[in-house]
């Protein structure tokens, strides 16, 4: 029986659409929002800035989430930095509508990219990292079965204060012996 790499329970992965851009520019504007999904310098970014980023390339897989019910964009979900000779790339998501945070939907898309990556791309590491504080995040990455790694100490300052990079890495053969639990 073939899965549907595409859907999940709440959401699905789905390439840009026109109107997602104007969308993605008032997530920008969300402090909370960028300072939990990157280390660099939080600043909004312009229409284009965000159609040249959500691009896909050969070593990228860019998907924009919408939720299944009525097709809303809440997020975003990509591997990139992909190594092919080691099968190992990394995993950035963000759920830029507030209201679809803590719901379930980052961790059932982050269930659907990662079949995605080890069962169509072939992959057999997918590793991120994220900033100590993001609780939540760190959370929804143990619940698919990423494991804490290592950490970077204090390689983010915020607000006068430092905080670690927390690695975190998931193999397939923990991936896959993590599903059948299901």
């Amino acid at each position: 029986m073939l899965t549907n790499l595409f859907q999940g329970k709440y959401v699905k992965l789905s390439g840009v659409q026109e109107a997602d851009a104007d969308i993605m520019v008032k997530w920008g504007e969300d402090v909370e929002y960028l300072r939990n999904i990157d280390t660099d310098i939080a600043i909004p970014k312009t229409k284009q800035q965000i159609e040249k980023q959500s691009s896909s390339s050969p070593n990228s897989f860019y998907f924009q989430l919408r939720t299944i019910q009525d097709d809303h964009l809440i997020g975003f979900i990509v591997i990139h930095s992909i190594e092919w000779n080691n099968r190992a790339g990394l995993l950035s998501i963000g759920i830029g509508d507030p209201s679809f945070r803590n719901k379930g939907f980052g961790t059932d898309a982050l269930q659907l990219m990662l079949r995605y990556a080890f069962c169509e791309l072939n992959l057999n590491r997918v590793g991120l990292d994220v900033i100590e504080y993001n609780k939540r995040a760190i959370r929804a990455y143990e619940k698919v079965g990423f494991q804490q790694e290592g950490r970077m100490r204090e390689a983010v300052n915020r607000d006068g204060k430092s905080y670690d990079r927390v690695i975190m890495g998931i193999l397939y053969s923990e991936w896959a012996s993590f599903n059948q639990q299901d």
